[in-house]
């Protein structure tokens, strides 16, 4: 069995993002002042990791440490600098002419995962993703203005289509 600091890590790490303490009490069966102490344990383990957790009233969530930024940034840099592959190409095209389509859409049309295709996009800012309405679980991605610019339109609509490719070529 994990120590409550070992399992909020845990569950911190799994979830990727911003976790609501009311949902970690509930979790780890703990009250608001075992929260608070476990919070300060697990912050304290953290120090030495380049990771740290970062905490509003509502709400925890593990991040990389300030101490950190300097080779964090030059990753993003390096992500950024690189021209898209071919899969980031196709993943993007399937948005662009899929407006609102989901990982799984987007898998089935290019018959492979596009997780790091999406990752990629989402980090340079050329897609966003929301929450579908009627499934809080999927995704739905569209492009951004940033896309856009990138891809030389102004409008979704002046992507070409297939029969105007045809003829072009």
């Amino acid at each position: 069995m994990l120590t409550p600091p070992a399992a909020l890590e845990a569950l911190l790490f799994a979830n990727g993002g911003p976790i609501d303490k009311k949902q970690l009490v509930r979790l780890l069966a703990l009250n608001d002042a075992e929260l608070a102490v476990t919070l300060g344990v697990l912050s304290d383990s953290l120090k030495e990791r380049g990771i740290t957790i970062v905490e509003t009233a509502g709400e925890v969530e593990l991040r990389t440490a300030p101490e950190a930024s300097v080779i964090v940034k030059k990753l993003r840099e390096s992500e950024l600098s690189r021209d898209l592959g071919k899969a980031s190409m196709e993943t993007l095209a399937v948005i662009a002419y899929q407006t609102g389509t989901t990982r799984g859409e987007i898998d089935w049309v290019r018959g492979v995962n596009s997780s790091a295709s999406l990752r990629t996009l989402l980090i340079r800012g050329l897609i966003e993703g929301r929450e579908d309405e009627r499934d809080k679980r999927r995704i739905r991605y569209s492009l951004t203005t940033d896309a856009l610019a990138y891809l030389g339109i102004s409008r979704a609509e002046e992507l070409p289509r297939a029969k105007e490719f045809m003829k072009s070529v």
